[in-house]
């Protein structure tokens, strides 16, 4: 049986709540600013980009996009309300994919998929983009005029501005994780561990002291059995433990949250990888989550009663516990 480590402590939950909340505070205020002020410069070149080849935006048609289909980030922004990328896709009657794949410079490679682009999802999207198009702040679309050089200041500014805001928060996100991925890798190297960089190896047959990011773990697909088969599950962090006698390693999943709402929508992912893994590996096997940020009792409790236990970012020792 697992040692508990703060899922048996509810009397401690509240304080450590503030003390991870301070913490993620402290570090989003110093960070932040300078990650918006740099996506901002990126954002302004891009939506530059769109009007320079667009012709202020007079020219928005399908050999537009075949040419630069990474422009179709910065069209969603054009739009009144800004829609994301699922939106699109629903208005259009597309996939989400494909709209993905086109905001990453792909287009269609087999000839038949080419041809329902180009003849049918392609014109779809923008019929959309045409009709939710920010008009208010781009009216020289209807009068017909050339663009006086404040209007385009302000419309570049305000879309500048929008694909900043749906770019930034990814950005603080992955930094986040990156940060706290070192914060355990500065703890494990300074008790001996070793960073495995073979992916090849399976993580329960990781040689005893080494740890690896983002390791494949195969669950049963079906969290019961294996009548449908396995599926390999990414874990954030797997650390096999030095002792030499420990036959399973400790997995970690990275958390962060920036407020107390969207830590209780993500519950359901941890409870799925939780249920597989217990019915994979036996009733004794835990997942660990790694704490930073809004968590409070609610979200504690509920993941405590679903069999995962925690360590706090803010006393990284608490691995100790674990036998790490």
């Amino acid at each position: 049986m697992a040692i508990k480590i703060n899922a048996g402590n509810p009397d401690s939950w509240n304080e450590d709540t503030k003390e991870s909340v301070l913490q993620y505070n402290t570090w989003f205020l110093e960070f932040a600013p300078e990650t918006y002020q740099n996506a901002r410069v990126i954002c302004i070149d891009s939506v530059s980009d769109l009007f320079d080849k667009s012709d202020d935006l007079k020219s928005i048609n399908p050999a537009l996009l075949l040419k630069n289909p990474a422009l179709m980030t910065t069209l969603r922004m054009l739009c009144a309300p800004p829609i994301a990328r699922d939106r699109l896709a629903g208005l259009a009657g597309v996939s989400s994919s494909r709209v993905k794949n086109m905001e990453e410079g792909k287009l269609p490679v087999r000839k038949r998929d080419q041809e329902a682009f180009v003849g049918r999802e392609l014109p779809s999207m923008l019929s959309v983009i045409n009709r939710l198009l920010d008009r208010e702040l781009m009216p020289w679309l209807d009068n017909g005029d050339n663009p006086e050089d404040t209007n385009l200041l302000v419309a570049k500014s305000v879309v500048a501005d929008r694909l900043c805001g749906s770019t930034s928060d990814p950005i603080i996100r992955n930094a986040q994780e990156t940060r706290q991925l070192k914060v355990i890798a500065d703890y494990l190297d300074a008790k001996g561990y070793s960073y495995l960089e073979y992916s090849s190896v399976d993580a329960f047959n990781m040689p005893h002291g080494t740890y690896a990011y983002h390791k494949n773990v195969s669950m049963f697909k079906n969290a019961r059995d294996a009548s449908d088969g396995m599926v390999n599950t990414p874990i954030d962090v797997v650390i096999m433990p030095l002792d030499k006698y420990a036959t399973r390693p400790m997995l970690v999943e990275c958390k962060s949250a920036g407020d107390f709402a969207n830590t209780n929508k993500r519950r359901k992912e941890e409870d799925t990888k939780v249920t597989q893994l217990r019915a994979t590996y036996g009733d004794d096997i835990v997942l660990y989550l790694f704490l930073c940020g809004y968590f409070d009792s609610t979200y504690l409790g509920y993941e405590a009663a679903n069999h995962m236990d925690w360590i706090w970012e803010h006393r990284v020792e608490d691995f100790e516990k674990a036998g790490i």
